[in-house]
């Protein structure tokens, strides 16, 4: 699963210990994440992308994150979004790789380059992604509005007026692939299609789950909210941390005991029952042809629909 596959110890026992960060981070072997405005850094060319990095010469004037340690390496994110464009070029030409090899590279959405990168390199961006996402929009006490400290290498905001924490929040999604079975005939999924997606393509239902519910009411809820579809046998099946910006999608697997759609206008333009064979001849979100279109694959809504297809 992309973005579940990263081998970093996050390292929490270092956390609070101030000294010790600051020795890591200005060590030869340590690697600098830079996130531009959401963007990551990558490699450009024909071959594969792959994951840039900078060096520990790098100046400490940008928002730094702790993200832990690897193989004798520690890795830090760095929020550059304030650079210019001239100072983001120069930037970019001291990129190098995890070895120390200049590279050549640009910032990246990582939505459009995930699917790209090899595992370890897609979930180190979307963790740097996340935690720097997280200490941007978390810049004022929630309790008395004074302006929020970061601590702990970046995973802890605190306030110095009233004493108030905050930790990195996630916010929990529901994902579900909702089936139908009856004697004698074809299996079914229901699978729908977002007023802001790209024409053509169909995916997964999902909804974030609200306080005072479990995961399972959440998905029967969401299904019945959306496509007027009551299900049973909730099942759960896989996660995927979702860092656009700061979910972890909880996948499963839902039984229908009813067919019959009717969309909510404000979260689908349409939903609709496929077999297996209609799946198999769908495209790939991002396909320039007109027909119908799978999600992303580097998304779990895939993952399901690949699963249930069989070619997962």
């Amino acid at each position: 699963m992309h973005y579940s596959q990263s081998s970093i110890d996050r390292a929490d026992h270092l956390r609070k210990d101030a000294t010790a960060l600051q020795q890591l981070r200005v060590a030869d072997s340590t690697r600098l994440i830079p996130v531009y405005e959401g963007k990551s850094l990558t490699t450009t060319g024909d071959a594969p992308p792959k994951a840039l990095m900078l060096d520990a010469t790098l100046p400490s004037t940008h928002p730094e994150v702790f993200l832990g340690t690897d193989n004798q390496r520690a890795y830090f994110a760095v929020d550059v979004s304030t650079l210019d464009e001239t100072a983001r070029t120069e930037l970019i030409s001291c990129a190098c790789d995890i070895d120390g090899n200049k590279q050549s590279g640009a910032f990246n959405d990582l939505r459009n380059i995930g699917p790209l990168l090899p595992d370890d390199d897609g979930s180190l961006l979307a963790y740097a992604r996340g935690l720097v996402y997280w200490n941007q929009h978390t810049r004022y006490c929630v309790r008395c509005g004074e302006l929020l400290s970061s601590t702990n290498g970046g995973h802890v905001r605190h306030c110095s007026g009233c004493d108030y924490i905050a930790f990195p929040r996630t916010d929990p999604a529901v994902i579900m692939l909702v089936t139908y079975q009856e004697a004698g005939a074809d299996d079914l999924c229901l699978l729908g299609r977002s007023p802001a997606w790209p024409e053509g393509v169909f995916s997964t239902l999902a909804g974030f789950v609200e306080p005072g519910e479990s995961l399972e009411m959440a998905v029967r809820r969401e299904v019945l909210e959306e496509a007027s579809v009551h299900t049973t046998n909730v099942r759960y099946v896989a996660s995927q941390p979702w860092p656009f910006p700061r979910s972890i999608m909880l996948g499963f697997e839902a039984q229908a005991t009813t067919t019959r759609i009717q969309c909510d206008p404000t979260e689908l333009a349409d939903a609709q029952w496929f077999t297996r064979d209609q799946l198999r001849s769908f495209g790939n979100w991002g396909d320039e042809d007109k027909g119908y279109k799978l999600p992303r694959t580097d998304s779990i809504a895939r993952h399901l629909i690949d699963r249930w297809i069989g070619t997962a």
